[in-house]
């Protein structure tokens, strides 16, 4: 049996999430695989899919890295999730 060389990263919520950090990890040089299944990975046209959980794995000897990088990811989505608008009124 062949060893395994990718490991379990996280397991974000929803596809659209999932995407985003895949490309910024692959954007900073650690490849990337997501795993989706059920109702979500279907090829019919379902909104399940946003909510699905989808797992990211990372190649066993990036782990370190890309643990790092989540971090900084995650506190990017939450900064950005906060971030309220401008006042845009005059007076």
């Amino acid at each position: 049996m062949s060893e395994l060389t990718w490991e379990l990263l996280d397991e974000i919520n929803g596809r659209l999430e999932a995407e985003m950090l895949k490309s910024f990890l692959e954007a900073e040089g650690v490849p990337v695989q997501l795993i989706q299944e059920g109702a979500g990975h279907s090829v019919y046209p379902l909104n399940v899919g946003a909510l699905s959980v989808v797992q990211v794995f990372v190649p066993k000897d990036q782990i370190a890295e890309a643990q790092t990088l989540l971090e900084e990811f995650k506190k990017g989505v939450e900064f950005e999730a906060i971030e309220e608008p401008e006042d845009t009124e005059e007076d």
